[in-house]
């Protein structure tokens, strides 16, 4: 690891702010934790038993199986990913990088099936997801659950960059992905942005680089790691130019 890298990988709230916090790249707006969708083991056995009971009483009687209740409904997907994205935010927090990618994959992994499974234009070329079999292609999200769905994936990715960026061999290229996802859909994302500029940076694209870090400057003139990075990148063009002036004569 370099010691640029150093510098900017370093920091507890994994956000390269100077003066703001990341929480794992999270947003205020999607803080609170979603709650588990069994969270009593008790009352998940009483229900259990109960429905056995009453598949039972059918059989007995000669009568059609009951449907079990589905936990594929959108708004249980909703919460389920929410749920995982709120526990990646806390590995993060806890410094717990490698589970933390983990949980915002599985959030990922949520968001992406319930889109598929929906007709999303983003997903639609994909094969109908397997793991939502129950939901009917003429369920609609409510807006406030698209709104929390678009939320939470913008935030994953910014995440996992941010988690990436705290790993002892980073992976320049998947960070610049990630964000560059954000950025598809939220192109003044400052975060997105500036982690980009980083990563072009480490993979000596430097003109790209300096494009993602300029644009990140409008959004936060006074952030001191954005400001240092320019420098930095702008003297890794002057110097190319230099020895290629050189090479030339």
């Amino acid at each position: 690891m370099s010691v640029i890298q150093a510098g900017h990988d370093g920091r507890g709230d994994g956000s390269g702010r100077g003066s703001h916090t990341d929480n794992g790249g999270g947003s205020p707006r999607l803080q609170q934790c979603a709650q588990p969708p069994n969270s009593s083991s008790s009352s998940s056995r009483t229900k259990d038993a109960r429905y056995q009971q009453q598949l039972q009483q059918q059989r007995h009687h000669g009568g059609s199986m009951l449907k079990q209740p589905s936990l594929n409904e959108p708004a249980d997907v909703v919460r389920r990913a929410l749920d995982f994205k709120c526990q990646g935010t806390q590995c993060y927090k806890d410094k717990k990088y490698r589970e933390a990618i983990g949980k915002y994959h599985r959030a990922l992994l949520e968001i992406k099936g319930l889109c598929r499974v929906l007709g999303d234009p983003d997903t639609s070329s994909k094969p109908p997801s397997t793991l939502l079999p129950t939901i009917s292609k003429s369920t609609r999200l409510t807006d406030e659950q698209k709104g929390a769905m678009e939320n939470a994936e913008l935030e994953c990715y910014n995440s996992l960059a941010a988690c990436l960026l705290q790993m002892e061999l980073v992976n320049y290229e998947r960070v610049k992905e990630y964000c560059l996802k954000v950025l598809h859909k939220e192109g003044k994302n400052f975060k997105a942005l500036y982690r980009s500029g980083v990563a072009y940076y480490h993979l000596g694209d430097f003109q790209k680089a300096l494009y993602y870090l300029k644009e990140s400057h409008k959004q936060e003139p006074s952030d001191t790691n954005v400001i240092r990075y320019i420098q930095l990148t702008e003297m890794k063009i002057r110097r190319n130019a230099q020895r290629e002036k050189k090479e030339a004569t």
